[in-house]
Order: C-alpha cells, then structure tokens, then sequence
C-alpha cells in the first residue's frame, strides 16, 4: 500500500530452562478433580432425593432439626469421605507414577477441601426439591457433562475463544483445576490462588443459601 511504512521488529531468541511438564503431571489434577465431580454431585444427589422418596425426610421434619443444618450436615458427612478417597488417589498416583508437586501440600489440600464442599453443596442445590431418582440423574449429567469438557479435565482452554473461557468460570471444577495445576506445576502460594478460594467460597455460599431457600422434605 502506497504511503504505508514499514515497522521493523528484531526479535531475541532466548533458551528457556526448567523442568519439563509431562501429560501425565498435567492430567492428575484433571483425573482428581473428575472424580470429585462425580463423588461430590451424585453421592449426594441420589442419596437426598432417596431419602425424600422413602420419606425419611418427612420424619426428620418433625424434629427442630432445620434445611439449612440438615443440608450442612450432608456437607460434613460427605466431605469426609471425599477428601479421604481423593487423598488415597492421589497418594497412590504420585507414588506409581512421580508425578510433580512443586507447591505446599497444606495449599493443595485446602484447594481440594473448599472445592469438595463447593461441589457437595451443587449437588444439594439439584436435589433440593426433586422426587424422582431418574430426575435427577438426568440433572446432574447436564451439569457434569459441560462441567467436564469445559473446565480442563482433559484439555487447557487457552487456545478457547474468550467467551468459552469466561463462561467456564461458572463452574466451580474450573476454580479447582486451575488452582490445583497452579499448587503442583507452578508451585503457586495461598496468595496466588486465594481468588479462586474466594469464588468457590462464594459459589458455596450461594448454592447452599438457595438449596436451603427451596428445600423440600416431603414429596409434595
């Protein structure tokens, strides 16, 4: 194009060192975080709605126990056993397979924990008021399908478009994944990741307030 100037750019090239990270280094926090799902959104799902249909909920109305107490003893009881099979995974893998942690264990554990419970209380939120065990699976997959392919399980989203990045963060396993390969590939610190803690704390916040807002004990 005539008038057009010409911008020269000189470009360094530089040797770039450090440990290499392996797929597999990689896919564990995926792998963990995916099970989590799993354990967190159906072994409380189904185990709710079960409860409302044999009407164990029913009985348990006619005690001063309230929805919220209930829903965060649900939490508890869950939390508990999530954190020791992930824990046991996790253990195991880095043992068979010497897979990098290059941050504090104390961080990944609390990353783990805040999101275990963020994720507990989504599956609270779905099974607030259904009746039906079928209804609930089907809710449940809509949520951990996309919840999976989009919150890098299996693959980054940095090559994404920006608005599937951005809509990923919806996700509570998005905060986890990311926070999870910050601790164990980057060694990150508490401070590095505190903004995710701090979303899955809200989103806890918010999927138990509302879950207690709509809880339903009886099947009508």
């Amino acid at each position: 194009m005539v008038g057009a100037k010409k911008v020269s750019r000189a470009v360094d090239k530089q040797q770039v060192s450090g440990a290499a990270v392996s797929y597999a280094d990689w896919l564990l926090p995926g792998i963990l975080g995916m099970n989590m799902m799993f354990s967190c959104l159906f072994g409380v799902g189904y185990v709710v709605v079960r409860y409302r249909k044999n009407g164990f909920l029913k009985r348990l109305r006619a005690t001063p126990l309230s929805s919220f107490e209930f829903i965060a003893a649900q939490v508890a009881s869950r939390l508990v056993l999530i954190m020791l099979i992930t824990g046991f995974i996790y253990t195991g893998t880095h043992l068979m397979l010497g897979t990098r942690m290059d941050g504090s264990y104390f961080t990944l554990f609390l990353v783990a924990l805040v999101g275990a419970i963020s994720l507990v209380s989504l599956g609270l939120l779905v099974s607030a008021r259904v009746t039906s065990e079928e209804l609930a699976g089907g809710l449940l997959n809509l949520i951990n399908w996309p919840m999976m392919m989009l919150s890098g399980v299996w693959f980054s989203l940095e090559g994404a478009p920006e608005i599937v990045q951005k809509a990923a963060n919806v996700f509570p396993l998005t905060h986890v994944l990311n926070s999870a390969r910050a601790v164990m590939l980057d060694g990150a610190t508490l401070s590095d990741i505190a903004p995710s803690l701090l979303a899955l704390t809200a989103l806890s916040a918010l999927f138990l307030a509302i879950g207690a807002k709509i809880f339903r004990w009886g099947q009508y």
